[in-house]
């Protein structure tokens, strides 16, 4: 299940998210969507970079009962995205989702060889989503 704090204005639709969570973990997920403004607190509190980014993730310890931890999205990133790759705001923002559920179950595009981008193109494929944040990123 998906603990979702909405700090926007933006309706979602959830059911893909939820699937997306469902395929990868029984373990309970919080994703937390804010503002650009906010996002830029957060990522410099917790990795002292004083910009926004599209999404964080923030794993928690593997104890019964805990949820397996926190993915928060920028919506403003989500509807930049998707104007600019021609594709809805819900598949936006499943890909963001995907690729922070990837980084809390341990994957790291930055030191892995490959193995984050092998099973994000899978969910890509399986859930029917446009190209990856990591496919994105390698190509600009």
């Amino acid at each position: 299940m998906i603990d979702i704090d909405n700090r926007t204005d933006t309706t979602i639709e959830t059911s893909l998210l939820e699937r997306i969570a469902q395929s990868l973990s029984d373990r309970d997920v919080e994703l937390i969507l804010v503002h650009d403004d906010e996002m830029a607190q957060i990522n410099e509190e917790t990795r002292a970079i004083a910009k926004t980014t599209d999404v964080l993730s923030f794993p928690y310890a593997d104890m019964p009962g805990v949820p397996l931890g926190s993915i928060v999205i920028s919506e403003d990133f989500v509807k930049r995205g998707a104007q600019e790759y021609g594709h809805s705001e819900d598949d936006e923002r499943a890909l963001l989702f995907i690729h922070g559920m990837l980084h809390i179950l341990g994957y790291d595009h930055e030191v892995d060889n490959g193995e984050m981008r092998v099973k994000e193109s899978e969910l890509i494929k399986a859930f029917d989503l446009p190209e990856s944040l990591i496919v994105r990123t390698e190509e600009s």
